[in-house]
């Protein structure tokens, strides 16, 4: 009897299965054996099709046999190229251009590529799904200053980067030194670099100062995110030479509202007040709604040396002592800055609005304004509590119509995530005295419901103009969450005996408002808070328009803030020369502009948390041995991360030192297990904690469990070197 063949596939497209496999092998090499299972080629009749495809590759020279008989690649797979990302391990990953999965590369196979570089990447091999590279070439650097602490070793001076990412020390020459000595915070730019076993060089640009210094250290933070640490000369300059614009002339070309009642709601130390309110009544339950924003359009000229700076800042930072402004101060704090009983340009929103916060009409445009009364939030807050003052009805109604866009918004879908924001009490040398937590109340939910009026009805205006299609413009977007992270709020919800009920996905706003009601007060209330918000996709600028899910609106852009965002600057020229009848707009320049403003939105939230983290660790410097309640606030394969309930600071307890078993993180099941015992760790659950040790240079916090570990000291800064989250 005749046994048929199986059906033979197409020669081309095994060929390049064979060769897939064979490279995947990397240098051991493969046997003919093994790729006939690999390829799942189990019935003996089918070997003749590996061996063809074997013959057919070595006759085009991109195979080669090998000792025990095994076969190699000779021709590579075309490299790909990527972003690389380095975790804590010194490993990395490399995000492909254009999709893909991530390619794992081992530290010793990182060739001279650091954090952030664009890399071309050769696969090498790989364990189960995962791909494994080596990167052959650095396509561009992502940076070339570092800021780091100098360190005398053997006679060398070397710097160690502040950036835990950045894991090659770099060599100093002495006579690139720039008077920079041991301990000393330093600003280098990357040098030569000829073979990845080589310590890079590096040439001091700058001397910030003696490391720990509140001052240097502060500066140090903004160098290590490629941040600004001043105004350049000439951008100074330009300012100064800036006149007030409230001229005769330039009031007749604009709205006038100044004898409209105007008030600004605001921090207490705030000194760039650019938004205000403006409110009177209209009769028949009636309201006219003022948002007033500063027009920093009209000082700040497109190609203007002021306007470059500010496109390249993108956005003013703020870290725990100071704020780094987008603008220089002459604009921010003065001519721009809404201060009271001061005639100020400003580009307006006005809604004539009913009681029940319906928008009935709205303009749009440049006008005059007059702030009549400067309110911190606790001022007005005050009023709200039924306090009496001045300006108290217009207060109240503002109030009023603020809490009913907000149940409307939430109503629709709007999350109510928000949390609260950690500050220091900091002495005059900038030590931290204690830790605190800022919370947001109705005054403050008042000036921002009125802002995200104003965001979105301008977004939504753009939106309808339809002439030759809608015109392009400078969104805010928030895409929708990922269900991988969601799947992780569900689960953590569950382990506190609630869920995340869903009856269709259109509902998960929903679910999460309700869920989080249910925790408000209760202990598991932060956590679950927490893991919602890193369940979140990040907000960008785009002119693609696919609406804010947060939100839960289909239009929103930023107009509020233009002295600190320079996307809102960008959308007041835009409204303006749309208002005008003017033609579209160069959406390849607003592109570009969108790309860099997020990016840099990214550095400067970054740059906050790492002085808030530094602060953090200064503050537990003298705390070393105490005994503290803690929460788990995140699980990693390297350890668990702990927020003390007492200050809000958090630190780890590596893995390696949890007592007693061998602990591993379950990524699936989010849970820290012992491998012998079976003794679980999840998020939310309480500790006692105490701090072993504090590195100020990894602005960390290293924690043991109570009662299990002895603690680390050696005099004031006591030092573990703990690991960072990758």
């Amino acid at each position: 009897m005749t046994r048929s063949k199986p059906p033979k596939p197409s020669s081309g497209t095994f060929e390049q299965a064979v060769l897939a496999a064979i490279r995947r092998s990397g240098s051991a090499g493969i046997s003919s054996q093994q790729l006939a299972l690999q390829l799942g080629l189990k019935d003996k009749g089918q070997r003749h099709l590996v061996y063809d495809a074997l013959e057919a590759l070595q006759d085009t020279d991109k195979v080669r046999s090998g000792k025990k008989g095994r076969y190699h690649a000779t021709q590579q797979a075309e490299d790909a190229e990527g972003t690389i990302d380095i975790i804590a391990s010194g490993a990395g990953y490399v995000r492909v251009e254009g999709g893909g999965d991530d390619i794992y590369v081992h530290a010793r196979n990182l060739g001279m590529a650091l954090h952030g570089d664009r890399v071309l990447v050769r696969q090498v091999g790989g364990r189960g799904m995962r791909a494994e590279g080596r990167v052959v070439r650095v396509a561009e650097r992502r940076r070339t200053e570092f800021v780091g602490t100098v360190h005398q070793r053997e006679g060398r001076l070397l710097l160690v980067a502040d950036d835990q990412r950045v894991q090659r020390p770099f060599l100093i020459p002495r006579s690139d030194a720039n008077g920079a000595q041991e301990g000393d915070k330093a600003i280098i730019q990357l040098g030569e670099w000829r073979e990845p076993h080589e310590m890079p060089r590096g040439r001091v640009t700058r001397v910030l100062g003696p490391a720990g210094q509140h001052q240097v250290e502060m500066h140090a933070i903004l160098a290590e995110f490629g941040l600004p640490l001043e105004f350049p000369e000439s951008v100074l300059r330009a300012s100064e030479q800036i006149t007030n614009g409230c001229t005769p002339e330039e009031i007749a070309r604009r709205r006038d509202v100044r004898d409209i009642p105007t008030i600004t709601i605001d921090p207490e130390d705030a000194k760039d007040l650019d938004d205000a309110l403006s409110v009177r009544p209209l009769g028949d339950g009636r309201y006219e709604i003022g948002v007033h924003i500063a027009d920093v359009s009209h000082y700040v000229r497109p190609g203007s040396v002021i306007d470059m700076e500010a496109a390249q800042r993108a956005t003013s930072v703020y870290l725990v002592d100071r704020v780094v402004p987008m603008l220089p101060e002459k604009l921010s704090n003065d001519l721009c800055s809404l201060n009271p009983l001061t005639d100020k340009l400003s580009f307006s929103a006005i809604f004539e609005m009913d009681d029940k916060a319906r928008v009935l009409k709205e303009w749009f445009g440049r006008t005059v304004m007059r702030s009549d009364r400067r309110f911190a939030y606790a001022d007005a807050q005050a009023i709200i509590d039924g306090g009496d003052g001045e300006y108290k009805e217009e207060v109240l109604t503002l109030h009023r119509l603020a809490q009913v866009l907000r149940k409307e918004r939430i109503d629709q879908g709007a999350l109510e995530i928000g949390g609260s924001e950690v500050k220091f009490k900091l002495d005059e040398k900038g030590r931290p005295l204690g830790v605190y937590e800022k919370v947001m109340g109705p005054a403050n939910w008042l000036i921002e419901e009125f802002m995200l009026l104003a965001n979105k009805q301008v977004a939504a205006w753009v939106g309808r103009q339809k002439k030759g299609g809608v015109p392009p413009f400078v969104y805010r977007v928030h895409d929708q969450p990922d269900n991988e992270k969601i799947a992780q709020l569900r689960a953590l919800a569950r382990s506190f005996g609630l869920d995340l009920v869903m009856r269709k996905e259109e509902d998960l706003p929903h679910a999460i408002n309700r869920l989080l009601r249910e925790v408000r007060g209760k202990e598991e209330e932060n956590i679950i808070r927490q893991v919602a918000i890193r369940s979140m996709a990040k907000a960008i600028y785009s002119t693609e328009n696919i609406g804010h899910y947060g939100l839960a609106f289909e239009h929103y852009t930023h107009f509020t803030s233009p002295i600190r965002r320079y996307p809102d600057l960008l959308v007041h020229r835009a409204m303006d020369h749309y208002l005008g009848g003017g033609r579209h707009l160069d959406k390849s320049k607003l592109d570009l502009s969108c790309a860099h403003s997020s990016r840099m939105e990214k550095q400067a939230s970054d740059a906050e948390r790492a002085s808030i983290r530094y602060k953090q660790a200064e503050f537990m410097l003298e705390r070393i041995g105490q005994q503290f309640l803690g929460t788990i606030s995140g699980l990693t394969t390297w350890g668990i991360y702990v927020e003390l309930k007492e200050n809000k600071c958090e630190g780890l307890l590596a893995m390696r030192a949890l007592p007693g078993d061998v602990f591993k993180f379950d990524q699936d099941r989010y849970v820290v297990s012992g491998q012998r015992t079976g003794r679980k760790f999840r998020l939310g659950d309480e500790l006692e904690v105490v701090v072993r040790a504090v590195d100020m240079d990894r602005r960390s916090v290293d924690l043991a469990l109570a009662g299990a570990s002895p603690v680390t000291s050696s005099g004031k800064f006591a030092r573990g070197r703990s690991a960072k989250r990758g």
